[in-house]
């Protein structure tokens, strides 16, 4: 999801974001699926083949934003997408239901 500095805390860039990379000593924290991922930041994945960009994932629902280092964890492109997979999936339907209603579509219900 893009990032809009508006939704952190003021001091995201300035303390929260560096605390989370120096306890994470700049690798991936891995996730449910994936516990033992300690990739390296800016390498190779060694499944993915992908370039590793970690960012920083957010276990709570907080809103807006918070900055509890409990709630935060550093993760690769793969262990990010497996944690937020039911978000991503209300994503597609959302973005369906939309253009769907925007090219004349009726509901015969609400959800």
């Amino acid at each position: 999801m893009p990032w809009n500095i508006k939704d952190y805390p003021a001091d995201w860039c300035d303390v929260v974001r560096p605390a989370i990379l120096a306890r994470a000593q700049n690798r991936c924290e891995g996730s449910k699926n994936y516990q033992n991922c300690y990739v390296l930041n800016y390498t190779a994945h060694p499944d993915t083949g992908s370039k590793v960009i970690l960012t920083t994932a957010h276990l709570c629902r907080c809103a807006p934003k918070c900055g509890e280092l409990s709630h935060l964890r550093l993760l690769c492109q793969r262990c990010h997408l497996t944690l937020d997979v039911e978000l991503h999936q209300q994503h597609v339907v959302d973005t369906w239901r939309r253009k769907s209603e925007a090219a004349g579509q009726l509901r015969l219900w609400d959800p």
